[in-house]
């Protein structure tokens, strides 16, 4: 039986052991997630892959949902510094900036991001956090807009950015980076066509 020293962090190992027990969990949530699927997974098999006591998943996470809804933050931080990417007056080359640096960002968890996106479908929680992220780009991409063509149609500015910031989404919940190139070129070359800034930016 287990007993409830077992299931809840005592404060005497102090936070730091209670903090790693949840970040096991989590990690092995994440791989049998991805490996099973959410469903197909029971929270004995992630207590016993994270080398635990079932009854302490259940101390951290009221419902299996949760452990979702916490993966998403293992995501990496979206919220790049505009003026580490912008380039006034070179709206392509801001954009491919922003674009990269988010992309870098997500390699080293894609079949994370893979797993939450497929998942958001069937959880309205875990949609919720994710489109949360996505509304961050969202605004990220409407600052290097206005910061690399400044006095721009705030009505065009902000269509641009919802469309970018989709395409950057579709990209990143079916898990895709190109190994070569410039991800989504065409999507930022038309984008800049469209604001008026596509020929000036070939041009340089």
């Amino acid at each position: 039986m287990t007993t409830e020293a077992e299931t809840e962090p005592a404060r005497d190992r102090g936070d730091s052991s209670a903090g790693l027990a949840r970040e096991r969990i989590l990690e092995a949530a994440g791989e049998l997630f991805a490996e099973y699927g959410y469903d197909a997974t029971p929270t004995s098999r992630i207590a016993e892959n994270a080398r635990v006591p079932k009854g302490l998943i259940h101390y951290y996470f009221k419902r299996k949902e949760d452990i979702l809804v916490a993966l998403v933050e293992r995501l990496p931080e979206q919220r790049v510094r505009c003026e580490e990417v912008v380039v006034r007056g070179d709206l392509i080359g801001s954009l491919r900036a922003l674009v990269g640096e988010l992309d870098r960002r997500l390699r080293s968890s894609l079949p994370l991001s893979h797993l939450l996106w497929r998942e958001a479908d069937t959880h309205e929680a875990v949609r919720s956090a994710l489109t949360q992220r996505f509304q961050l780009i969202v605004e990220q991409t409407r600052r290097v807009i206005e910061g690399a063509l400044p006095g721009g149609s705030p009505g065009d500015i902000d269509t641009a950015s919802v469309l970018l910031a989709r395409a950057i989404n579709h990209d990143h919940s079916t898990a895709r980076l190109r190994a070569t190139g410039v991800e989504l070129d065409r999507e930022i070359r038309l984008i800049a066509r469209a604001l008026g800034a596509g020929r000036t930016a070939e041009e340089q």
